[in-house]
């Protein structure tokens, strides 16, 4: 009597259907690599905008409240008002989760190869990554968390003013304790930009020895001035230069 083959068992014998070259690219340790270098120009992009923008605290009065109207009022008519903030938010957001998860899956994975490094470059970055970017990354992120919840929604902030950012700086940083560790977070933030400005060219391939000389430039140089532009904020109205 013949028999009938039911599709399960005709399954059975067929090779896994593959996923999405994006997600095998992502799978192997050159593909994270090039996710935490990618989200991290992302984020890189954006702590220097908004530092940029930021300086304006000094120009005059009104000019960073002027700033603060104006990005909320990107794309209107065509965006509702806040909708560029809204979707700058959530790359943002989505480049932190797998900028998060790319360093934790790497971490993994070099800790079950247990290869030793054996280039002076890599016994750098490794050791260096090993024992401080775990810990700046912290910081980064509980300072992250505090400065969304005292400048961006106020709840940490007992004068707060929506859409007064100058006045909300001030009454922040006036807070001694508060600029003390907004300074500090910063330090530990010019720490972790100063190694992803340097591995982020090696995530890339680029790293052609003639070229160390300029990435390290690079990597000093941003850092030096994300922190310089960033600490100046609270040492100033701290100092009395802006109220």
């Amino acid at each position: 009597m013949a028999t009938t083959t039911r599709p399960a068992d005709q399954d059975a014998g067929r090779p896994p259907r593959p996923r999405p070259w994006l997600l095998e690219l992502y799978g192997t340790g050159v593909g994270k690599k090039y996710a935490m270098a990618i989200t991290g120009v992302i984020g890189m992009l954006y702590v220097f905008g908004h530092m940029v923008g930021n300086l304006k605290l000094f120009l005059g009065e009104d000019d960073i409240d002027h700033y603060g109207h104006w990005l909320r009022t990107i794309g209107y008519p065509a965006l509702p008002h806040g909708g560029f903030l809204w979707i700058m938010r959530v790359v943002l957001v989505g480049a932190l989760l797998l900028h998060l998860h790319a360093a934790w899956s790497l971490t993994r994975m070099n800790k079950k190869a247990n290869r030793p490094y054996r280039t002076e470059r890599d016994y750098v970055a490794a050791t260096f990554a090993s024992r401080t970017m775990l810990w700046t990354g912290i910081v980064v992120l509980a300072f992250i968390a505090f400065h969304l919840m005292d400048l961006t929604w106020g709840n940490a902030n007992p004068d707060f003013v929506r859409g007064a950012v100058r006045h909300n700086m001030i009454e922040s940083f006036e807070r001694v304790p508060v600029a003390i560790a907004y300074i500090l977070a910063n330090l530990a933030l010019g720490v972790h930009l100063w190694h992803g400005g340097w591995s982020l060219f090696q995530s890339l391939g680029v790293n052609n020895p003639r070229f160390k000389r300029w990435r390290n430039w690079f990597a000093w140089g941003f850092a030096g001035a994300i922190v310089a532009g960033n600490v100046s904020f609270p040492l100033a109205i701290v100092l009395g230069l802006v109220d």
